[in-house]
């Protein structure tokens, strides 16, 4: 593992081998993310109870990398019209049997966030929780392309990995509460195998870069949300954990929506 610079087609062959490889162990290990409900990180916040997407009755709401599609599944129970979008087809099958298994079905479709197979203003919504932002080369161009396909004043809501965890080791114990990394470094996190081929990219921008990229595509951030580790929460999963959930956040929420020119 290593950080340096890859190319968009680098990231984007790394992902789809990733995910399409990986998509069982991250479900079975992911299962409190359930399979119809909307969960903004491991901190456990629910939209059904922060509302950050505004009303969602009777809306269109497109789902980016939306994994199994649990949050798409939740916003079809509360009266959108949701669409999954998903660059793995390893964790589409996941979509496609938890929607068996749940009887809430959404249209679900492979594709890459950078080309969003949709006309313009398509949707009333657009949102991801920790999906297809963290892992692009060009997070500024995803950001012009959400844009595109959003209505003017339509919401864009989106959850990363909260860019002050790049400082630190992703290790959930003492070891993960010492500095290592410059926040200023925005080479991505890079795995390799032994040929050199990334296998897995993630890629960190700091909070003002991501102002940037979205001030730049139109949108205005109305709230940046960093949830709190709740009291009485335990649980472990990968580098969150109950020590570093109370002393430095983990995830960060941006709230925008798009301009209206009209």
């Amino acid at each position: 593992m290593t950080r340096r610079p890859v190319t968009d087609a680098q990231a984007r062959a790394a992902s789809r081998r990733w995910w399409d490889a990986d998509a069982d162990r991250y479900q079975a290990e992911a299962e409190f993310l359930g399979e119809v409900d909307f969960v903004w990180g491991p901190e456990g916040l629910r939209e059904a109870d922060a509302g950050l997407l505004g009303p969602v009755a009777g809306r269109r709401v497109l789902e980016l990398g939306c994994g199994a599609a649990a949050g798409a599944r939740w916003l079809a129970s509360a009266g959108a019209y949701a669409v999954g979008l998903d660059l793995s087809a390893g964790m589409l099958r996941h979509a496609v049997a938890a929607a068996e298994r749940t009887g809430v079905r959404v249209p679900l479709v492979q594709a890459d966030a950078l080309a969003l197979p949709f006309p313009d203003g398509t949707f009333d919504i657009v949102t991801t929780a920790f999906g297809a932002v963290p892992f692009v080369a060009d997070s500024a161009a995803l950001m012009r392309e959400v844009a595109r396909v959003l209505r003017p004043g339509g919401r864009w809501v989106f959850a990363v990995t909260h860019p002050m965890r790049w400082v630190f080791l992703d290790d959930p114990t003492e070891h993960g509460l010492v500095a290592v990394h410059s926040y200023f470094d925005r080479r991505p996190y890079v795995e390799h195998d032994a040929a050199g081929t990334p296998t897995y990219v993630e890629q960190h921008r700091t909070l003002g870069d991501r102002i940037r990229e979205l001030v730049a595509a139109g949108f205005v951030l109305t709230d940046l949300v960093e949830p709190e580790w709740p009291e009485g929460q335990e649980r472990v999963w990968q580098q969150w954990s109950p020590l570093r959930g109370r002393l430095f956040p983990g995830t960060a929420i941006f709230v925008t929506h798009r301009r209206d020119h009209g």
